[in-house]
């Protein structure tokens, strides 16, 4: 288990959305700009919802506007709908993330709509995007188990991943949402993925609500998945889903994949010092479990 890993930075959209206050966006600029300099080459730069929901989000168009198109990077941001997709291609994005939940109640929390209906809208946005030649990378959110309904059936997940892949997204992103699944769990369900779909169009998002999260994803790269989302210091959550505490820290997930001999390609002294520069921002330390460590022995 030697391949390149990849890395994809979700701390300026997941990680800030459900942060005290807000950063401006020189700060949030500053911050995307560390995590390329870092050498990370996949960054979930914002989100398109209503900032009444999620005052966190506010200007991603300015944003997104002001990064512009960069050679050989990846900037994405998460649409909820149509006029979403709209805004963000007009902004310039040209990765856009559509989120499933893969239970009834928590589709009605998230965006106040049913799982028939929020397919409807994925399918839409996922058809826009290919015509408009963009990629549209589909989310199952609460994919092992949901804060309203409990554990999920792998199968129904599995009919769903099917489903979202044959509408023809480009990528398949199985959530742990509340960070609820253990290690045994994750092989089974991505293994069984890996097998029914191309591997190399399916990731994993996970959160160390029970101190699990970095134990998930050796469990998927055991399966066959090479492409994670982490956020720098563990920062995130979300915030319609109780009990969703930080994704799992992108330091953590570099240290273990380089220690295991798969590359990343991320520079760790630059990336602590990300997470040395969102602490300054939001006036608070911030890091991941191996972060006291390697601050002190990272080179």
């Amino acid at each position: 288990m030697n391949d390149r890993i990849i890395i994809n930075e979700v701390g300026p959209r997941d990680g800030l959305q459900s942060q005290e206050g807000s950063l401006t966006l020189d700060q949030r600029f500053a911050f995307v700009e560390a995590v390329l300099d870092a050498g990370i080459r996949h960054v979930e730069m914002g989100s398109f919802v209503s900032p009444k929901a999620v005052p966190q989000m506010a200007g991603t168009g300015d944003l997104a506007r002001r990064l512009g198109h960069r050679e050989g990077v990846e900037l994405s941001a998460l649409v909820p709908n149509m006029k979403g997709y709209e805004l963000a291609r007009d902004a310039g994005v040209e990765t856009m993330a559509v989120v499933v939940s893969a239970t009834e109640t928590m589709n009605q929390k998230n965006i106040n709509l049913s799982m028939d209906q929020t397919m409807e809208v994925a399918r839409a946005v996922i058809d826009r995007g290919d015509g408009d030649g963009n990629r549209v990378q589909a989310y199952l959110a609460v994919a092992f188990e949901c804060p309203f309904e409990g554990p999920v059936d792998p199968g129904y997940v599995r009919s769903l991943a099917a489903q979202l892949l044959e509408a023809g997204a480009t990528e398949l992103v199985i959530a742990d949402t509340i960070g609820a699944a253990n290690p045994a769990q994750v092989k089974a369900l991505m293994s069984a993925l890996c097998q029914e779909h191309d591997s190399a169009q399916l990731a994993c998002h996970f959160h160390d609500t029970r101190a699990l999260g970095l134990a998930n994803v050796f469990a998927a790269m055991e399966s066959g998945i090479r492409r994670f989302d982490a956020s720098v210091g563990g920062l995130g959550g979300c915030p319609f889903a109780p009990g969703a505490k930080g994704n799992v820290a992108t330091e953590d997930v570099v240290m273990m994949c380089e220690q295991m001999g798969c590359p990343t390609g991320v520079d760790m002294s630059a990336l602590l010092g990300v997470v040395d520069l969102v602490s300054d921002m939001l006036g608070r330390p911030q890091g991941g479990r191996a972060h006291y460590w390697l601050s002190r022995n990272a080179a």
